[in-house]
C-alpha cells in the first residue's frame, strides 16, 4: 500500500536555475511555515545526498520537537528531497520538483508519510478507529502549509529575490 502523500504546484515566472537556489536554501524554508520554525545544518552548510540538517517545529496540539532529516535525493536544478528521521523508514519525505518551460517552471512540493514512526502514527495508535481521520486531517496540515510555502518562494522568485533568511 502507498503511504499518504499530498502534493501542490505552481507555475512561476522564473527560470528553474533561480528556484533551485530558492527550494534548496533549506533555511529559507521556516519564513513560510506556522509549523516550521527553523533549520539549522549538520553537516555542512550545502545541499548534497548524505548532508544532514536538524528542524525545530511546533504545532498547538503536538507542542514543539526537532527532527533530523538526511538528503536523499539532489539533482541541481530539478529535484530536491528530504527524509525526516531513518532515511530507511522516515517519518516523513518531502519532494521538490522543478520543470523548466522556457523562462517559466513548474514546481511540484510533495509530502508523504511513513512509513516510519511520526507523530501521526502515535495518534493513530492511541485511536486506531480514527485512522482515516487523523491521517487525513494531517495532509491537509501539510497541503495548507505546503500552498503557503509555494506561495512565499513564488512571490521571492517573480520579484527576483534570493531568500536572504535576514528578512
Amino acid at each position: 500500500m502507498a503511504e499518504p502523500s499530498v502534493s501542490v504546484s505552481a507555475r512561476i515566472a522564473a527560470p528553474a536555475v533561480q528556484l533551485w537556489e530558492l527550494v534548496s536554501n533549506i533555511e529559507l524554508l521556516p519564513r513560510f511555515s506556522d509549523e516550521l520554525q527553523s533549520v539549522q545544518w549538520i553537516d555542512g552548510d550545502s545541499v548534497r545526498v548524505g548532508a544532514r540538517f536538524a528542524g525545530t517545529n511546533t504545532h498547538p496540539l503536538m507542542g514543539t520537537w526537532t527532527t533530523q532529516s538526511h538528503i536523499v535525493e539532489c539533482e541541481p536544478p530539478r529535484v530536491l528531497a528530504w527524509a525526516v528521521g531513518n532515511p530507511e523508514e522516515p517519518a516523513a519525505t518531502w519532494r521538490f520538483e522543478l520543470v523548466a518551460d522556457g523562462a517559466e517552471t513548474d514546481v511540484r512540493y510533495t509530502a508523504c508519510i511513513g512509513p516510519g514512526r511520526s507523530g501521526v502514527s502515535m495518534l493513530v495508535a492511541r485511536e486506531p478507529h480514527r485512522r482515516d481521520d487523523i491521517v487525513a486531517n494531517r495532509l491537509s496540515q501539510f497541503e495548507r502549509g505546503m500552498t503557503a510555502t509555494l506561495a512565499g518562494i513564488k512571490e521571492l522568485a517573480e520579484a527576483g529575490g534570493r531568500g536572504s533568511t535576514s528578512s
